[in-house]
């Protein structure tokens, strides 16, 4: 492993020493102009970047990058929520995620019971046309799951929902 650790290193001196060597007749040959310059660098490390891989490659080691992992929407909206209720100094408005919540508020499986009782509290600052759509929307809501007399738990739950958004913004 040592000698593999100076082989490396040996090599990225040798990068270096090319480098200053081609940087060194450029200048004797003339001053270049700031694209030129930018272009050469660019190449030189591209170079250097690909020469670095492959003595990676060549150790053994692995040169992929991890990339973490993206909240969904859903988490994005939840943390707003939660940051909304906790955190009201540092908490800052965001259109997205309002809208996310104001269009699945009535999914429990999106907007849990816990997250939900939050949520009317934001409702109650909501205003302008947000406050009116969503007003529209549930009233509209309302009057479909009047019309059907179906007994499904997720309908009746989300009935409710209805009923305490109402009752809350009108």
């Amino acid at each position: 492993m040592w000698c593999l650790a100076t082989t490396i290193v040996s090599s990225i001196r040798c990068i270096f020493c090319c480098i200053k060597a081609i940087w060194q007749v450029t200048k004797e040959e003339e001053e270049l102009t700031a694209e030129e310059r930018r272009k050469l660098e660019r190449k030189l490390k591209k170079e250097r970047k690909k020469k670095e891989k492959q003595l990676m490659r060549e150790a053994g080691i692995s040169t992929k990058k991890v990339e973490p992992k993206k909240q969904s929407g859903s988490e994005l909206a939840l943390a707003y929520l939660t940051s909304w209720s906790e955190n009201p100094e540092e908490w800052k408005f965001q259109k997205t995620r309002q809208t996310w919540l104001l269009l699945h508020m009535y999914d429990k499986e999106k907007v849990p019971d816990k997250y939900f009782t939050i949520l009317l509290d934001y409702l109650q600052g909501l205003q302008g046309g947000a406050r009116d759509i969503t007003v529209q929307k549930a009233e509209a809501f309302m009057k479909e799951f009047d019309g059907s007399d179906a007994e499904d738990p997720n309908l009746l739950e989300k009935c409710e929902r209805i009923r305490q958004v109402l009752q809350l913004l009108s």
